[in-house]
């Protein structure tokens, strides 16, 4: 070795070439590296763009779907009362008093978005009652009763069984929205929270409605009667907390009662309460 610690029989000008050479090759490969990066971020931005579009079809897609299953279930409500006049307009207030008393006990908004569209099933079962007893006038016969209330286990049934966690809450509120908090309800006697939730809110905002709109057996009853009736039943038909919620809030039950078909204005000195009503309550 020499003083400079180079090889012997390499100058310094051969050893700088050297470096030079190598450090050529460095660069060409960092350069090269650069392109390939490059080209692989240019295909990871062409990639983001594709995902990005499938996303937004499949999302369109998603929202054709759900539309398309929501107009079903529609159909199918509207099938089985199709015969009442105020069918449209009671499906839709029974969407929204539901919501609005899932909304008011604090539940989920995920909650309150399911029984928004679960609650108008919530008679599909009446496919399966004879209209004989169905648009009756008069008070029914304790067998007619008895086979107006299969309408509960029959709409159990239709909705029996699905993956949809909506037609999963309908299927609850079918078979329970007749059920009372005393246990003296239909079909099964339970009582308290032994009763779905869904059933407990969607039981009264059915009979709220009823309550207050035209039947073939009676006429709508004034607002101060209907929220008495709901007053003195707090704790035995209906679940204290939801019949709190309900009173709490009359004036907004009022609003959707007037912006999705109002009752007729009837006086109180002409107010009789059906039989019918006496008897059960709700539809």
């Amino acid at each position: 070795m020499t003083k400079n610690n180079l090889p012997s029989g390499i100058s310094d000008a051969d050893q700088l070439k050297k470096y030079a050479d190598d450090l050529a090759k460095v660069y060409q490969s960092e350069k090269e590296k650069r392109k390939e990066l490059e080209a692989a971020n240019q295909q990871l931005v062409k990639f983001a763009g594709d995902l990005n579009k499938t996303f937004s079809e499949l999302k369109s897609t998603h929202q054709e779907l759900q539309e398309a299953y929501l107009d079903t279930i529609h159909r199918l409500v509207l099938a089985a009362e199709y015969k009442d006049e105020d069918t449209g307009d009671h499906i839709i207030r029974m969407s929204r008093y539901s919501a609005l008393i899932t909304a008011k006990l604090g539940l989920p908004d995920s909650d309150v978005q399911n029984i928004r569209y679960a609650a108008p099933m919530h008679d599909v079962g009446k496919i399966g009652i004879p209209d004989s007893i169905l648009m009756k006038p008069g008070k029914l016969t304790d067998e007619e009763f008895d086979f107006m209330k299969t309408h509960t286990n029959i709409g159990a049934k239709i909705l029996a069984n699905s993956k949809a966690e909506i037609l999963q809450l309908a299927q609850q509120t079918a078979i329970s929205h007749h059920e009372k908090w005393n246990g003296r309800g239909y079909p099964q006697g339970l009582s308290g929270t032994k009763i779905a939730i869904a059933g407990r809110i969607v039981g009264l905002a059915d009979v709220f409605d009823a309550l207050t709109s035209k039947r073939p057996y009676k006429i709508p009853y004034p607002l101060e009667v209907a929220v008495d009736i709901i007053k003195k039943e707090r704790g035995e038909h209906f679940d204290p907390d939801v019949a709190d919620v309900f009173l709490e809030n009359i004036d907004e039950f009022v609003k959707i009662k007037k912006e999705v078909g109002s009752a007729e204005d009837v006086s109180l000195a002409d107010f009789v309460r059906s039989e019918r009503d006496q008897a059960g309550g709700g539809t």
